[in-house]
C-alpha cells in the first residue's frame, strides 16, 4: 500500500494517489462474492452454492469490481487520512486509473484541506456593555400573564364580541363561491385578538352579537402553505352562538398563595423581579458573547473551501429533517409545503453554514494562538454532568472517544469566548 500526495493548482486542494496490492483488492472480491453467493443463479448448480471461478465467467468479474472497490477503499482511506495528518474537510472526487483483477487497484482522489485562519485583533476589542433593567411594568407584566392562566371563564348574553372575548362560532369559507377543504367549522372557539385566524377575520367578529350572521371578507397571504388559497379573497359565513369572557382574578395575598408558594403578593413580586433579572443577565451575556465573536471574525480572514461549506449545509439539513421528523414531516414534505426546491433552499442556508464554519475556524485558531487547553479535570467535570443530565453512566461516555472529542472541544469554544470577553474592552 502506498500513498503519493500533490498540491493542486487549487487552494486547500490536494491529490491524493493510492496504489492498493492486488491481494487486498482479491480479497475485497472475495469478501463480495462470499456475501452476495446467494444470489447467483448459474444452470447446473443449486442457488448460493455457485463456484467463485464459475460466477465470475458467467457473469464476468467486472461485476464485484464497484463493491469491492467499496469493501477495500474506506478503512484504508481513513487510515491513510489519519497516519498522514490530512485535515480533510470535504468528500472526496474519486477517479480510478487502474482496477483489474491480478493487478494492483490504483485511483485518485481530489481532496479539500482545512484552510489557515489569518486572524485580526482579537485582544482589546471593543464591545458595548448590555445591560438590561427589570421595571415595575415588566413584574406587572408576568403577573398578568400568571393571572390570564389562572382567569376564570363566564359566559357573556348582554352585549357584543370584543376583543379579549372567546367567540363560539360556526364558519363556512368559499372562494369565488365555491367551498374550500378546511374551510368549514361548527362551535368553533376563537379568542378575539389572539390573531390565529387569516389577518382581518378576527376584527370582523368584534362587534357581533349572539345569534347574529355575517360575512366576514379577508385575503390569503401570498405565502400561505396552501397554493390554491394563497392571495386569494375568501368570504366566510359566521354565525355567532356564544360569548366567553376572561374574568381575571385580584392581584392579593390569596391570589399569591393560589398560584405560588408565597403568602404574600408582595413576595411573589420580589421573586419575580429576581427570576428576570436572573434572565436578563443570561440574555446580556449571551449578547455580548456573539458580539464578541462576531467582531473577531469581521476582523479575520479565511478562504472557505467548497466542500466544506456543502458538508455543513448536509449536517444543517440532517438536523433539520430530525427536528421535522418530531413534528411527523420529513425534510421533503416539508420543501413542498414551503413551495421550495432541495437547491434552492440548500442555496438560501448557504450564508449560515459559511458563518458557522468561519466562527468555529476563528475560535479554533484563536484557541490555538492564544494557547488555551482542556484540562482532565474540566473535561471529567463536564462528562459526569452531562452524564448526569442524560442519566447515564460516566465511565460509557468516557470510553467513546469522539464523545470525549466533542466535549473538550465544546468547553475550549466556551474558554476561548470567555478570553476574548476578558481581554475586550467595554464601555
Amino acid at each position: 500500500m502506498s500513498i503519493k500526495i500533490e498540491k493542486t493548482k487549487n487552494k486547500n486542494e490536494l491529490k491524493l494517489e493510492f496504489t492498493i496490492e492486488s491481494k487486498i483488492f482479491e480479497d475485497g472480491i472475495a469478501t463480495v462474492f462470499k456475501k452476495n453467493a446467494k444470489y447467483f443463479n448459474v444452470p447446473g448448480f443449486r442457488k448460493g452454492k455457485v463456484p467463485m471461478n464459475i460466477a465470475e465467467k458467467h457473469y464476468g468479474v467486472e461485476m464485484f469490481y464497484e463493491d469491492a472497490f467499496n469493501e477495500v477503499v474506506p478503512e484504508i482511506y481513513d487510515k491513510e487520512i489519519k497516519e498522514n495528518n490530512l485535515e480533510v474537510v470535504s468528500k472526496p472526487d474519486i477517479d480510478i486509473v487502474q482496477m483489474e483483477k491480478g493487478k494492483d487497484l490504483i485511483f485518485t482522489a481530489i481532496v479539500q484541506t482545512k484552510p489557515d485562519v489569518k486572524l485580526g485583533d482579537y485582544k482589546g476589542i471593543e464591545l458595548k456593555k448590555v445591560e438590561y433593567k427589570v421595571t415595575a411594568k415588566d413584574v406587572e407584566h408576568e403577573l398578568s400573564h400568571m393571572a390570564e392562566k389562572n382567569a376564570r371563564v363566564i359566559t357573556v348574553e348582554d352585549r357584543a364580541t370584543k376583543e379579549g372575548d372567546i367567540a363560539v362560532i360556526d364558519f363556512e369559507g368559499s372562494v369565488d363561491g365555491v367551498p374550500f377543504d378546511g374551510g368549514k367549522a361548527e362551535k368553533h372557539e376563537l379568542e378575539l385578538g389572539s390573531h390565529s385566524f387569516i389577518e382581518g377575520f378576527e376584527d370582523q367578529v368584534v362587534g357581533m352579537k349572539i345569534g347574529e350572521e355575517k360575512d366576514v371578507n379577508v385575503t390569503f397571504p401570498e405565502e400561505y402553505f396552501s397554493k390554491d388559497l394563497a392571495g386569494k379573497p375568501a368570504v366566510f359565513k359566521v354565525k355567532l352562538h356564544e360569548i366567553k369572557a376572561k374574568e381575571l382574578p385580584k392581584m392579593d395575598d390569596e391570589f399569591a398563595k393560589d398560584v405560588s408558594e408565597f403568602d404574600t403578593i408582595a413576595e411573589l413580586k420580589a421573586d419575580i423581579k429576581k427570576n428576570l433579572e436572573h434572565q436578563n443577565k443570561h440574555k446580556a451575556e449571551h449578547e455580548m458573547e456573539d458580539a464578541a465573536i462576531e467582531k473577531v471574525c469581521k476582523n479575520a480572514k479565511v478562504e472557505i473551501p467548497s466542500g466544506m461549506i456543502e458538508n455543513e449545509i448536509d449536517a444543517m439539513e440532517d438536523d433539520l429533517n430530525r427536528r421535522l421528523t418530531y413534528q411527523g414531516v420529513n425534510l421533503e414534505q416539508y420543501l413542498k409545503m414551503m413551495n421550495k426546491t432541495r437547491d434552492a433552499f440548500r442555496e438560501e442556508m448557504k450564508p449560515q453554514a459559511e458563518v458557522s464554519i468561519k466562527t468555529r475556524l476563528v475560535l479554533e485558531a484563536i484557541s490555538k494562538d492564544a494557547k488555551i487547553k482542556v484540562t482532565d479535570k474540566e473535561l471529567n467535570e463536564k462528562i459526569a454532568e452531562l452524564a448526569k443530565t442524560y442519566g447515564r453512566s460516566e465511565d460509557d461516555l468516557k470510553q467513546n472517544e469522539e464523545f470525549k472529542k466533542y466535549v473538550s472541544s465544546s468547553i475550549e469554544s466556551e474558554k476561548t469566548v470567555k478570553f476574548i470577553l476578558d481581554n475586550a474592552v467595554t464601555k
